[in-house]
């Protein structure tokens, strides 16, 4: 039985007294895990740095070298091994799939810690008032951006400004309400109207209008597509205020 090559690579990256390269620390850890022998260089100044980017007329640092051939940074690294890359201002659903799960999740969490048991009715209840929570929160993270965003396509918004930023702090009330069945004669009317009002301007901007945008649901950093999320939000709130306005609790 004969042995494998060791497969070696050389990887240069900043270790500085004051900063330790992040994206060094990645590539070091990626090749280590494909199989890889790693000699690893420090630069270990500014200029020391700035010498070996003008010397491989590169841009940034770290810069991985395999079988003398640049590969190129954290990014093309991953992309050399066949790995997935997020391309800057890439649409992706990735936010609100992890948030719903997470929301859901506490919901369950909440419930059997309650009740003893996981599937209840206050379980689902709790997953929409903890999803409009979370919701809130992220867009009140950056309300400007998210009012810009907003202001797009929320019918409300256009004709009257402010609603763009009362919109985070209404919506993240009723579902603080909600999680604790108070004050229902406000949490009820609250989310019934922005939710409504969400519902038919998503509905005009997508399915009537056509329109490419996106969506505000996730606070204004986002680049979530506008349409089937940002419609689900609206409904579950509307879904919600209807659902303790019948009294089912």
């Amino acid at each position: 039985m004969t042995n494998q090559p060791t497969r070696t690579a050389t990887l240069y990256r900043m270790v500085m007294p004051d900063h330790t390269c992040p994206y060094g620390l990645k590539a070091k850890d990626l090749l280590r895990r494909q199989g890889y022998e790693v000699e690893d260089h420090h630069l270990t100044t500014r200029e020391e740095t700035d010498a070996f980017k003008a010397k491989h007329e590169v841009k940034t640092t770290p810069q991985t070298f395999i079988g003398g051939e640049r590969i190129g940074g954290y990014d093309d690294l991953r992309r050399f091994f066949g790995k997935p890359v997020a391309e800057p201002g890439a649409t992706s659903y990735r936010p609100v799939v992890v948030l719903f799960g997470m929301t859901a999740a506490t919901a369950l969490a909440a419930s059997y810690a309650v009740t003893g048991q996981l599937l209840t009715i206050r379980a689902a209840e709790w997953f929409i008032a903890f999803s409009m929570v979370v919701l809130a929160l992220l867009k009140l993270q950056n309300i400007e951006k998210f009012s810009t965003m907003f202001l797009s396509y929320d019918l409300l918004a256009k004709r009257w400004i402010p609603y763009g930023t009362i919109y985070p702090f209404a919506e993240g009330l009723a579902g603080v309400l909600m999680v604790a069945g108070a004050l229902n004669w406000l949490s009820i009317p609250v989310a019934l109207f922005i939710g409504t009002i969400g519902a038919v301007s998503v509905f005009k901007a997508v399915y009537i209008d056509k329109r490419e945008l996106k969506c505000a649901c996730v606070g204004g950093d986002s680049n979530v597509p506008l349409g089937f999320i940002s419609l689900t939000e609206n409904l579950m709130m509307i879904a919600m205020a209807v659902w303790m306005l019948v009294g089912h609790r």
